[in-house]
């Protein structure tokens, strides 16, 4: 069945005339004829009478034209919905994130939902790295280096990292002051396991790597920041961190956080 045919002959009935449809459709006169002879030819039946004055529909025209009218009403009205629901953002959302900048990532997403309400999110806060499409995730919020470059993936900012520590432990363990000397010093570990023990830095001096330990390993940059905010060793943390993300036990030992470096990893 062709749509085309079906329309044309609805809208020939519509404006009373094959002239009046061929400028309402802006088509030539004759291919609006030869659409409507083509559709009766397909459902082998006459749908009207022809005269010089007017058209007069059959018994079976005028049963198809009322029910093809009202099917071609309602793919207008699927069309419309279609449309409708491409312009506004709705449905459920998976969303994952790191445990870190909870209080923020909360901010911000309240914001989003006042400006669509229709909008369902399920957030899945964890550190490690996820399959998203094994998972079922639609949207992921990351730092650090892309893995899989099939992903479509939009940068949403630069971070830079810098190595703090508490004042306890500087006065204790005393300040590097040179890269080569944090290989001496007790260390927060972040990071996947292939990477967490070799620091590798980015300073005014250029490109530089330094073996690294220590006696706790984490998997959490809030965690992270508590530890090293409690003592435990250096750790690198973005230089942005304690500006706007930690709110609770850590806002009190804020203060006794010192840079031992500013530098990129």
């Amino acid at each position: 069945m062709d749509l085309n045919q079906v329309s044309t002959f609805v809208r020939v009935m519509e404006t009373g005339s094959f002239t009046a449809a061929a400028r309402a459709l802006g088509l030539p006169k004759s291919s609006v004829s030869r659409r409507v002879s083509a559709l009766e030819t397909t459902l082998r039946v006459r749908l009207l009478q022809r005269s010089t004055r007017r058209l007069v529909l059959t018994e079976a025209g005028r049963l198809y034209f009322d029910r093809a009218r009202a099917a071609l009403g309602g793919l207008a009205d699927a069309s419309a919905a279609v449309i409708d629901t491409s312009r506004e953002i709705a449905g459920p959302i998976r969303f994952t994130a790191g445990g870190d900048n909870t209080g923020l990532l909360a901010n911000l997403l309240a914001e989003f939902l006042a400006l669509h309400p229709k909008v369902q999110i399920d957030v899945v806060l964890t550190p490690r790295r996820v399959d998203l499409v094994a998972e079922g995730f639609d949207l992921a919020l990351r730092a650090g280096p892309l893995v899989d470059s099939s992903l479509i993936v939009r940068r949403l900012g630069r971070g830079d990292l810098g190595l703090f520590a508490s004042r306890a432990y500087v006065r204790k363990a005393g300040t590097p002051r040179r890269v080569s000397e944090l290989a001496g010093h007790r260390f927060v570990l972040f990071g996947e396991p292939h990477d967490r023990r070799l620091l590798r830095l980015l300073g005014p001096g250029g490109h530089e790597a330094v073996a690294i330990d220590g006696p706790l390993v984490v998997h959490d940059m809030a965690f992270a920041a508590d530890a090293i905010a409690s003592g435990i060793g250096i750790g690198l943390v973005p230089e942005t961190y304690f500006g706007w993300a930690m709110k609770g036990g850590l806002r009190s030992m804020r203060a006794e956080l010192v840079r031992v470096f500013q530098t990129t990893r």
